[in-house]
C-alpha cells in the first residue's frame, strides 16, 4: 500500500467526466492520481514539489490511486467508502463539495440535509453516513481517553461534538485536551457556546 507520494507536479488533466488527474513524478516515475478540484486549487504550479497522501483501490483488474492533501482527509475518505452505498466517487464528491471540517461536523451533528446536497447522496445514504460514522467517532473518543472534561473546557454535549470533530480531523487526545483548556482560559468563550465556535478557536490555537 502506498501511503503518500512526494515529487514534482508533471501534469494536470481534466477528463470530460469532470474528474481531475494529477501526474506526479517521483524518482523518474509518473503516477496518475485522481484528486478533487478543491485540492487542485491548493496545489503549487506545475514543476513544483508537493506531498500527496494516497489511497490505492483495485477493482476489476484496474488500479486507481486517489490523492489527498492531508492524512485526515485520506482517512475520512476510507471511512466514507466503508459505508454501504458510498463508493469512491461519491466520497470524493463529498470532500470536494465541503471542507474537511464541514464534512466532519455535519456527520457529528447528524446534519443529513447538508450531506445530501452532494450529488449521488440521497436522504437514506446521508442518514447511514451520519449514523455509522458518528458511532465510530464516539468510540474513538472514549478509547482516546477524552471522556473527562478538561478544566475550563466546553460543557457536556458541546464537548462531545468538539472532541469527535477534532479526532476526525487528525488531532491527538493530548492536543485536544490542551487546546480546549487553553481556549477556555484565554478567550471569553462561554462553556455552552456553539460547538462550531469552540472548534474554530481550538483549530486556531493548534495551528499556532
Amino acid at each position: 500500500m502506498i501511503s503518500y507520494l512526494k515529487g514534482m507536479i508533471a501534469a494536470i488533466q481534466k477528463p470530460t467526466s469532470g474528474r481531475v488527474i494529477l501526474t506526479l513524478e517521483v524518482n523518474q516515475i509518473g503516477y496518475d492520481l485522481q484528486i478533487t478540484p478543491r485540492l487542485l486549487q491548493q496545489l503549487p504550479a506545475i514543476g513544483e514539489s508537493v506531498q500527496i497522501f494516497t489511497h490505492q483501490q483495485t477493482r476489476d483488474d484496474q488500479m486507481v490511486l486517489f490523492g489527498f492533501g492531508s492524512l485526515a482527509e485520506r482517512d475520512l475518505f476510507r471511512q466514507l467508502t466503508g459505508v454501504s452505498g458510498v463508493g469512491p466517487q461519491i466520497a470524493m464528491a463529498l470532500l470536494d463539495g465541503m471542507s474537511l471540517q464541514d464534512v466532519v461536523q455535519a456527520i457529528v451533528t447528524g446534519n443529513t440535509r447538508l450531506l445530501s446536497r452532494t450529488p449521488g447522496i440521497g436522504a437514506k445514504t446521508a442518514e447511514r453516513i451520519a449514523l455509522e460514522l458518528k458511532s465510530k467517532l464516539a468510540e474513538w473518543r472514549v478509547q482516546s481517553g477524552l471522556a473527562t472534561t478538561p478544566e475550563a473546557g466546553p460543557a457536556g454535549t458541546v464537548q462531545e461534538e468538539v472532541e469527535m470533530t477534532l479526532i476526525a480531523l487528525g488531532y491527538t487526545n493530548s492536543e485536544i485536551i490542551q487546546a480546549l483548556r487553553a481556549v477556555g482560559q484565554k478567550t471569553a468563550l462561554a462553556k455552552n457556546a456553539d460547538a462550531e465556535e469552540w472548534i474554530r478557536e481550538a483549530i486556531a490555537w493548534l495551528s499556532q
